[in-house]
């Protein structure tokens, strides 16, 4: 059968850079770091002490009180996403058949505050269950992608992926797949996360996962640094309205870009730790640029998993000198976990919209905090350190990886008629 093309027609964004797209590229492109002390809760004994939280975010813009307490935080983030790019995408007119759009989320985690709350608050009891009612539904890791369909009566595809941090990848890989083979006419996609609270700060520091920079938040997420020391943990959510070509051409929608591919893969290696030569990282870029059958040598910017941890950063970068060659270095790369910490299952939503937007707009957002130079970093990469750049960026790839040694990546295509 012909595939149908899929091209990009609407965008949101709530992150720790800003709650609206134009905010977070802005910040993106001139390098601004989200990392501040830790306001949610007393940090003062946990081995970090900082974060990437979304600052300024009233739920009650988008829900009555209500509504909004009978939400996570990751809910509220991801519907907050999701009205900003159905709005933005021009799919909310009178005559639009919502039968044949869709919502495919990813989280790798979901509702981590109401869980805590909950089993707090019965630790804290006499042993008496007394749960909200609306524990279970504000909790699993689905429910978002629920509201978004319940709130703007999408009646397509439905369901969310959760492979740690390449789920949003992954819900994108699928919303694509589903509708180049005409089985939806729009998908909503994206992800959503919310787990800066104690449970996830000391779940991540028990697995010696994060930076410990506490006297330099800002300057902490230093990926492809020598001095690199961990992620930063951030949150918020990321939307992509993904549409059909022609039926995006039909309705006179404005288009950012085309996406013309995805690729799956593998580690089978470590829960927790990539694989040291990048085989997974190998595969899934080889993959996904079969599947977008497009040359390597036509790939102008890399927008890496990149977190800041000492052997994740060098073995991507392995693997984009094993897949690309010579070529890898005329490759604009950069990590914008370096500004945003990273959103865990919302990642490649908001790395997704990075890239896009680097396609549109041929600006390459940085990879801020560089000061000491690595050994094991090849020296002849470009990895677009500390200020931005303009050049042409006619095709681009998004990456994540995620424990369990699950990768994704999604080949990102400026848009021609």
């Amino acid at each position: 059968m012909q595939l149908k093309r899929v091209v990009v027609t609407g965008l949101g964004a709530i992150t720790p850079l800003g709650n609206n797209v134009n905010d977070y590229w802005n910040n993106l492109i001139n390098g601004v770091s989200g990392a501040a002390p830790i306001t949610r809760f007393d940090a003062s004994k946990f081995k970090t002490r900082f974060a990437c939280e979304v600052k300024g975010f009233n739920p009650e813009d988008y829900f009555d009180k209500k509504e909004a307490r009978k939400l996570d935080a990751y809910s509220w983030y991801g519907i907050a996403a999701s009205e900003q790019a159905f709005k933005d995408s021009g799919l909310d007119a009178e005559g639009i058949d919502k039968n044949e759009i869709g919502v495919i989320w990813g989280s790798g985690i979901g509702g981590l505050d109401t869980f805590q709350t909950e089993t707090f608050a019965f630790a804290k009891g006499d042993g008496t269950p007394r749960f909200n009612p609306f524990f279970i539904p504000k909790m699993i890791a689905d429910i978002c992608s629920g509201h978004i369909s319940i709130r703007f009566g999408l009646r397509g595809p439905n369901f969310t992926t959760v492979s740690a941090c390449a789920s949003s990848t992954n819900a994108l890989i699928d919303a694509f797949n589903y509708i180049r083979l005409g089985k939806a006419n729009a998908i909503i996609s994206g992800g959503s996360e919310a787990a800066i609270n104690e449970s996830g700060i000391g779940g991540f520091n028990a697995c010696q996962a994060m930076s410990q920079r506490n006297d330099d938040p800002a300057g902490a997420s230093r990926p492809y640094d020598k001095e690199r020391d961990g992620f930063v943990l951030g949150e918020g959510g990321g939307a992509i309205v993904l549409e059909e070509l022609e039926h995006a051409l039909k309705r006179g929608a404005k288009i950012y870009a085309e996406i013309i591919g995805g690729g799956m893969s593998a580690d089978a290696h470590h829960i927790t730790a990539p694989h040291p030569e990048g085989l997974g990282a190998t595969l899934v870029m080889a993959r996904a640029l079969k599947d977008a059958e497009i040359n390597a040598t036509e790939i102008d910017y890399i927008n890496t998993h990149g977190t800041s941890t000492p052997l994740g950063d060098t073995a991507e970068l392995k693997a984009i000198v094993n897949i690309f060659g010579e070529h890898a270095y005329k490759i604009n790369i950069s990590s914008t976990k370096s500004m945003t910490g990273h959103l865990l299952g919302a990642a490649g939503a908001i790395e997704g919209i990075a890239t896009i937007l680097a396609v549109k707009n041929d600006i390459i957002p940085p990879t801020i905090n560089h000061t000491t130079t690595d050994p094991e970093v090849d020296p002849k990469l470009n990895l677009t350190f500390n200020k931005s750049q303009k050049r042409v960026v006619n095709a681009a790839i998004s990456n994540t990886f995620g424990f369990g040694g699950h990768n994704a990546a999604v080949v990102i295509k400026k848009f021609k008629a």
